[in-house]
C-alpha cells in the first residue's frame, strides 16, 4: 500500500485529505466535529509528515568558515585547564546560593588571579573552554584584557562567528590589529578603522615605538575631531618622553581647551621640557624663603601653557592660580630656591607670611610627586606613617596619600603602609592597601592579619572590615595561610546551648575562608607550573 493510498483510507472523516490544515483543524476542534476518529487523524498527520519532509529541497550549503588560525602558545597543563573549567562555570562550593559567603572561597573573584598567572606563563586558552571564556568575558569587562589575550588568534576567530561576542573584535586584544611594522596595512586601519581600532591600533604602535605612533597621530591631527584628539593625546601618557615635546607643544595652541590642557600635563611631566620652564620661573616668582605670594592675574602665557582662569566653585583665583603653578613646576626647581634643601626639609619649611596658602602648595607639591613620578618628594610628602593623619606634612587625605604611595619602590610602599597599619588600624587602610603591589609582601601581609586578630580581640565583626577581608582574599600571600589556620582555631567560640553565633563564631568562618582561598590560590599557581620536559 501507497503512503497515498493510506492517507486515503485513513482520513476520511476528516475533512480534505490532502490538506495540511485542516488535519491541524482537526486536531484543535476535535475530530468529533470532523467526523473522525482519533486514529484516522494521526494516521493522516503522520503520512503528511512523511511528505512534508520528504519534499523538502536541500538549502544550499554555506560557505564554510575559514580555518582557525594557529596559535604556538602551548596550553596549560591539565590540572590547571580543569581548574579553569570549575572558575568559569561559576561553582562555589559548599555553602554557595545560602545568602551567606560562609567558609567557601569565591571562586569568580580567583579567575582573574588565574588568568594573570597563566598569561605570565605565555600559555593559549584550551580550545574546549574558549566559548566560556569568551562568554565570561562579555559578563565581565574587568577580565577582558587578561582573557582575551589567552584567548589568542582562536578566540578573535571564534568571536567572528557569534555576534554575542564582538566585544572581543572591538576590543582588539591584538588579534584584529595588523603588525605594527607593516606601514600599508597600519595606515589602512588607521585612515579607515573605527575609533576603538585606531584607539587599539595606536596603542600597539607606541608600544612597539613612541616615534611612529606620534607620527601616525600627527598625519591626521587636524582632520580628527576634538574628543578624538583629546582621547589620542590621552593615550601619549604610555611612553610619555622629551621626544614627544614638539607635537605636545603645538597641542598647546590646538582650538579645543581640554586637548591644550591635556597637552599641558603631559608636557609638565617632562621636567626638561620649554614648558615645564616656563612654569617653573612663574612658580618661583610666587614662593620662596621669603614666603607665598600668589599670582595676581592669569595673562595670556599662563593660559597657553594650560592655566584654567576660572576657578571651582569655593576656590579663590589667586590660590587656583598658584597651586596649577606650583604643580606644573618641576620639583628640582625648590633644591635651589631654598639653599640647597633635600625635599624632606623643604616641606617641613614654615612658610612666613604663607600660612593661609600652606595648604594649596603642599597639595600642588603632591600632584607634582605623582606627575612626575618623584619618590624623593612622595615620601617627603607622605612622612611618618605613625604620625596622626590630621598631622602629615603634605596631606590629610587618604586618597592623596595612595597616589603618593604609587610613585615609592614596591618594597618602600608596602613597607610605609605596614607601619600605618601597625600604628593606626584598618579602618582607615583600605585605599592604602590598594596602591600595594600583588602579593602583599611578608612584612605587610603579616600586619594586616596582626590587625584583623587584634579587631577580633578587640570584639569587632568581621563584616566591619569587609572591604580589607576581600583585598586580602585576593593580595595575602598564601604562605600565610598557616598562620590563618592558627587565629581560626582561636576564635572558634565554646559550644554555645543556645545555638546562637557570636562574633567569635563570625570570626572563625571568615579565618576559614581566608584560609581555604590562600590555600585555593596556592593550589592554582602549583598546576600552572609548565610540566618537565620528558
Amino acid at each position: 500500500m501507497t503512503a497515498a493510498a493510506g492517507e486515503e483510507r485513513h482520513g476520511e472523516g476528516c475533512g480534505d485529505r490532502g490538506d495540511w490544515g485542516e488535519l491541524v483543524g482537526a486536531a484543535l476542534l476535535g475530530t468529533g466535529r470532523r467526523r473522525g476518529s482519533p486514529r484516522e487523524l494521526l494516521d493522516a498527520a503522520a503520512v503528511h509528515t512523511l511528505r512534508r519532509r520528504a519534499g523538502l529541497r536541500p538549502a544550499e550549503a554555506a560557505p564554510r568558515p575559514r580555518p582557525a588560525p594557529a596559535d604556538p602558545r602551548p596550553e596549560p597543563p591539565e590540572p590547571a585547564r580543569r581548574r579553569l573549567a570549575q572558575l568559569l562555570a561559576g561553582r562555589a562550593g559548599a555553602g554557595a546560593g545560602s545568602g551567606r559567603r560562609g567558609a567557601a572561597p569565591d571562586l569568580a573573584e580567583l579567575l582573574p588571579q588565574w588568568l594573570a598567572a597563566a598569561g605570565r606563563h605565555g600559555y593559549r586558552a584550551p580550545a574546549a573552554l574558549l566559548p566560556a571564556l569568551l562568554d565570561a568575558a562579555r559578563a565581565r569587562s574587568d577580565l577582558r584584557p587578561q582573557a582575551l589575550a589567552l584567548a589568542g588568534p582562536r578566540g578573535m576567530w571564534l568571536a567572528g562567528l557569534n555576534p554575542d561576542w564582538r566585544f572581543a573584535l572591538r576590543a582588539g586584544a591584538g588579534g584584529g590589529l595588523p603588525d605594527p611594522e607593516d606601514a600599508a596595512a597600519v595606515r589602512q586601519l588607521w585612515q579607515e578603522g573605527l575609533f576603538a581600532e585606531r584607539a587599539g591600533l595606536l596603542g600597539a604602535v607606541r608600544a612597539r615605538d613612541p616615534a611612529a605612533a606620534v607620527r601616525l597621530l600627527a598625519s591626521t591631527w587636524a582632520a580628527e575631531r576634538a574628543e578624538d584628539r583629546l582621547m589620542f593625546l590621552d593615550s601619549l601618557r604610555v611612553g610619555l618622553s622629551a621626544g614627544d615635546e614638539p607635537f605636545l607643544e603645538a597641542a598647546l595652541d590646538d582650538r579645543s581647551r581640554n586637548v591644550r590642557a591635556t597637552a599641558a600635563e603631559l608636557l609638565s611631566a617632562l621636567p626638561q621640557s620649554a614648558l615645564a620652564g616656563r612654569m617653573a620661573r612663574r612658580a618661583l616668582a610666587c614662593v620662596g624663603p621669603d614666603g607665598v605670594a600668589p599670582p595676581a592675574g592669569c595673562d595670556a602665557g599662563m593660559l597657553r601653557d594650560g592655566v584654567a582662569e576660572r576657578p571651582p566653585a569655593g576656590r579663590g583665583e589667586r590660590s587656583w592660580w598658584l597651586g596649577q603653578l606650583v604643580e606644573a613646576a618641576p620639583l628640582s626647581c625648590w633644591r635651589d630656591r631654598f639653599g640647597g634643601l633635600d625635599a624632606a626639609a623643604v616641606v617641613a619649611l614654615p612658610m612666613p607670611g604663607g600660612e593661609g596658602w600652606a595648604e594649596e602648595l603642599h597639595a600642588a607639591w603632591c600632584r607634582a610627586a605623582v606627575r612626575q613620578r618623584d619618590p624623593e618628594w612622595a615620601a617627603a610628602l607622605l612622612g611618618s606613617p605613625a604620625a596622626p593623619t590630621a598631622t602629615a606634612p603634605g596631606t590629610a587625605s587618604l586618597a592623596e596619600r595612595a597616589r603618593l604611595l604609587s610613585v615609592l619602590p614596591e618594597g618602600e610602599r608596602a613597607g610605609w603602609v605596614a607601619r600605618f597599619v601597625g600604628a593606626h588600624g584598618l579602618s582607615e587602610a583600605f585605599q592604602l592597601l590598594g596602591a600595594c603591589t600583588v602579593p602583599w609582601a611578608g612584612p605587610l601581609g603579616r600586619a594586616v592579619v596582626d590587625a584583623l586578630d587584634a579587631a577580633r580581640e578587640a570584639g569587632g565583626y568581621p563584616w566591619s572590615f569587609s572591604g580589607v577581608m576581600g583585598l586580602a582574599e585576593r593580595c595575602l600571600d598564601p604562605a600565610e595561610a598557616d598562620r590563618l589556620e592558627a587565629l581560626t582555631a582561636a576564635a572558634q567560640p565554646a559550644a554555645d546551648p543556645g545555638g546562637t553565633a557570636g562574633a567569635g563564631a563570625y570570626w572563625a568562618e571568615a579565618f576559614q575562608r581566608l584560609t581555604a582561598t590562600l590555600r585555593l590560590r596556592a593550589a592554582m599557581l602549583a598546576e600552572l607550573a609548565p610540566e618537565p620536559a620528558v
